[in-house]
């Protein structure tokens, strides 16, 4: 039985919050090579918590990797896999199968906290600028509704390129729970 309690005082005591700048970070990616967030600045950034095992990030990567094919030259992607059940082998190879160009591993769940991402996939987008303008799910797709209808991810980006807010900032995340203890 999961302690309440315990899961609301393990809960970041900050974190990112709409119109407010994301601060720096470094992450590994399957190779070990480091990346950090700073080096997309002037590029849209979508950070996506993402997970190897998880059926609703399977279904979400292929959305997304046909959107990104029409914005690769303004948007960065970091596809996070912040799992602590998730082998770095496991993860390479949904990686590979799914053709994602790279996942960094958040082996301590670091980044995931600093963002309070708590499903896979969780995903958010920050502006040129470095400001965070959304977070929540890639789509409307939800247990009680299968096929989506509305694209969240896509909307906020084309806001976003076109040089607009998105009036949309938020949406509840939907997919499986983040392991942030094995």
């Amino acid at each position: 039985m999961i302690d309440i309690l315990q899961l609301y005082m393990n809960q970041p005591t900050s974190f990112m919050k709409i119109n407010q700048p994301v601060p720096d970070f470094e992450l590994p990616d399957l190779d070990g090579n480091i990346h950090r967030l700073s080096e997309h600045r002037g590029r849209i950034i979508i950070v996506n918590f993402w997970s190897s095992e998880c059926p609703h990030s399977e279904r979400t990567d292929k959305a997304i990797l046909s959107m990104f094919v029409q914005w690769q030259d303004d948007v960065s992607m970091l596809t996070i896999a912040s799992n602590r059940n998730e082998t770095p082998s496991a993860l390479r190879k949904a990686a590979e199968t799914r053709r994602l160009p790279e996942v960094l591993h958040d082996a301590d769940c670091r980044v995931a906290d600093l963002f309070a991402a708590q499903t896979t996939p969780h995903v958010f987008v920050i502006d040129r600028e470095g400001i965070l303008r959304y977070c929540g799910s890639v789509d409307d797709v939800t247990f009680r509704q299968r096929t989506p209808t509305r694209f969240f991810l896509d909307e906020v980006v084309e806001s976003l390129l076109e040089g607009h807010l998105p009036t949309l900032t938020e949406t509840p995340a939907y997919g499986c729970a983040i392991v942030r203890e094995v």
